[in-house]
């Protein structure tokens, strides 16, 4: 068992939820709600349930999966659920799920009675690196991703491996990509050791050293006022993407999926712009296309994803907003870039892939 000191809580990791048992036994919560999905409730839910003692009472919320699912409409189903239940300001939200159940059920917690407390037990290798750990809760409007949200930190988070055995390849990759973007931000070291890693296995030591990197950007930076900025490397181009793929497509791009074409536009911009070197630009798209399945973009959307972009929350006065890379390991933020270069790096994405 392992934990990292977070913003006034730990992040544990365990295999067998020891440490979640005594959480819930040391704290006088008056009730505890376990928000799932379905597919968190058929296959993780009996896990966590092995855990949780017999003298503590639940009850359960479930939501529909999958992000087109993360906006206002269900989020109003959860709280009329919460107070069907009689949930008063000293109950406890356990968000059991990934980044969609945890964004959401943050958001509903920090908002239901001006706050009720919450802990997360990530389920997905995406949410355990990344939506989990640092206190951003949310929902999406209009396919904008988290436009609507807060700044709320959990009471804990407990990260369980064993969960991860209940996801499918696509999944864990989807996850990977952040653990890869972590590397390209702070650590030369980490991208290189994902380089030498096979999909679908991820060591135990990679996650906790991807959640160390995430919680000492965080830890310096609760609010996004400076360098939080630079764990958007890849999102304001692959956001785009991501909504507009929820949208459009039959079988929607994975949150991770968007975000390393995201990582591979901005890699250009950031040959383009901050003197990113050529050698590394040609190292992580050809890497980044390797694993991950191209996309085919037509010129004909262009416009609908400089749209999106233009919504993007690290926007400031009416310029879009980037985290660009120095060289690999290093990044810079409050980086504006003009449309003509964006839509040069998706050309460059579409030569890269066709």
């Amino acid at each position: 068992m392992k934990k990292i000191t977070s913003l006034g809580y730990d992040v544990v990791f365990e295999d067998d939820l020891n440490e979640l048992q005594s959480f819930l036994i040391d704290h006088d919560y008056s009730q505890l709600l376990i928000l799932v999905d379905r597919n968190t409730n058929d296959h993780c839910l009996p896990v966590l349930q092995a855990s949780i003692p017999d003298i503590l009472d639940y009850d359960i919320i479930e939501v529909d999966p999958g992000e087109e699912n993360k906006n206002i409409d269900f989020c109003i189903g959860v709280w009329k659920t919460m107070l069907d239940f009689g949930a008063d300001r000293k109950a406890l939200m356990l968000n059991l799920g990934g980044g969609v159940v945890t964004d959401m059920g943050g958001f509903a917690a920090a908002t239901y009675k001006r706050g009720i407390d919450f802990i997360n037990v990530p389920t997905t290798l995406l949410s355990q690196v990344d939506a989990s750990v640092g206190g951003k809760t949310g929902i999406d409007l209009d396919n904008v991703k988290n436009i609507i949200g807060t700044f709320t930190q959990p009471q804990a988070v407990f990260i369980s491996t064993a969960f991860l055995k209940t996801l499918d390849e696509r999944q864990i990759r989807s996850g990977f990509a952040e653990i890869i973007k972590h590397g390209l931000i702070q650590d030369k070291d980490l991208y290189n050791k994902c380089k030498s890693l096979t999909l679908p296995v991820v060591p135990n030591k990679i996650i906790f050293e991807s959640v160390q990197i995430k919680n000492k950007v965080i830890t310096e930076d609760p609010t996004e006022k400076g360098l939080r900025k630079i764990l958007n490397f890849g999102h304001t181009i692959g956001h785009a993407i991501e909504g507009y793929s929820l949208v459009n497509d039959q079988s929607p791009l994975l949150h991770g999926e968007a975000i390393a074409i995201g990582m591979i536009c901005e890699a250009y911009l950031s040959r383009r712009v901050n003197n990113l070197d050529e050698t590394e630009l040609e190292d992580i798209s050809h890497y980044l296309n390797a694993i991950y399945p191209s996309y085919s973009i037509d010129p004909s959307i262009y416009p609908v994803l400089i749209d999106l972009m233009r919504n993007d929350k690290k926007n400031e006065n009416n310029q879009l907003g980037f985290a660009l890379l120095r060289s690999i390991g290093n990044c810079d933020y409050n980086k504006y870039v003009d449309e003509d270069l964006i839509i040069e790096s998706l050309d460059y994405y579409r030569n890269l892939t066709n």
